[in-house]
């Protein structure tokens, strides 16, 4: 059994008992989390579709913790100007442990 939740403005496939790393939501309350935005959800052959979300399915969630994506380098750089200027980034990820995939 899995389902499509949409999270962020992104949509993730997820499993009961699976980890997913999301983009970094607001300083989380709690330490668990549920999810209405259900788009799809499969039981085997049995699948359901939402328009554009599932009204009776909810995905509930442990939050694990914080994480810090990989180092992405820029540069800028103008020719015969003698400007060059580095920069890194990296990204904040929330990583939710699913524990269940209620429906009603």
């Amino acid at each position: 059994m899995y389902a499509i939740v949409e999270i962020g403005g992104k949509q993730y496939r997820v499993e009961k008992d699976a980890v997913i790393n999301v983009d970094a939501i607001a300083e989380p309350d709690t330490k668990e989390m549920s999810f209405d935005s259900v788009i799809m959800i499969s039981d085997g052959g049995d699948v359901k579709l939402g328009r554009p979300y599932l009204d009776n399915v909810k995905v509930k969630a442990t939050v694990l913790g914080e994480k810090k994506g990989d180092k992405v380098r820029g540069m800028k750089f103008k020719k015969r100007k003698n400007y060059t200027r580095t920069f890194g980034h990296r990204h904040l990820y929330l990583t939710l442990k699913i524990d269940d995939l209620a429906v009603s």
